[in-house]
């Protein structure tokens, strides 16, 4: 004979509403947690990629710029907006020609830094004293056309300055801020003239090749 245990339905175990809505608060409660966590770290390993692109950023652009100072040989004038350089006597004839002059620029707003040289195959003296600032274009003159090379991008706050005045000047310090994770940081650049070339001074303003 078979026998059939009919048990009542309600002595088994089940989940009740209740049980199954406290269950999925507890899963969303760990889920939100654990996307917060997930763009918390990502925020952070953003700022981190930021601030070390930048550093990078700086220490190559600083190594430019010494370089640039360091061989160059003399600070021929400054202004609110660059400060322009006798690079080299690339053909040693004692005289500044616009193809020797380079320029340190950051512009009116002070918000980035580039490197201005030209290229000309005019030949003419070039006085110390008709160097003018890189916005004014006076170099057009000489059938030069400039290029430039931005070499920090964002910056702010530049500023420059020289042990005595230029074209004595035999030390340049660059000062500039960038803001990293919203903080701004404030770099320098620090420069000296390893080949100064003061003994072409005539007048404390004409490069001339009578010692």
């Amino acid at each position: 004979m078979i026998r059939i245990d009919m048990r009542d339905s309600k002595d088994q175990k089940a989940f009740t509403l209740v049980e199954l809505l406290v269950a999925l608060i507890v899963t969303g409660i760990i889920l939100a947690a654990a996307v917060t966590l997930a763009f918390a770290v990502e925020k952070a390993n953003d700022a981190t990629d930021d601030s070390s692109r930048k550093q990078a950023q700086v220490r190559f652009s600083s190594l430019q710029i010494q370089e640039l100072i360091r061989h160059c040989k003399l600070i021929c004038s400054v202004s609110s907006n660059d400060v322009a350089l006798w690079r080299a006597d690339d053909n040693n004839d004692g005289h500044i020609n616009i193809a020797e002059i380079a320029y340190i620029e950051w512009g009116a707003d002070r918000d980035h830094l580039q490197i201005c040289e030209f290229i000309s195959s005019d030949s003419a003296m070039i006085n110390i004293g008709s160097i003018d600032t890189f916005a004014s274009n006076w170099w057009s003159s000489y059938g030069s056309e400039a290029d430039c090379m931005e070499v920090i991008p964002q910056c702010s706050n530049v500023q420059c300055d020289f042990d005595v005045s230029p074209p004595q000047s035999q030390f340049v310090s660059l000062m500039f801020d960038i803001e990293e994770n919203n903080i701004a940081h404030q770099y320098q650049i620090n420069a000296k003239i390893r080949g100064w070339a003061g003994n072409l001074l005539d007048a404390g303003n004409i490069v001339s090749d009578d010692d």
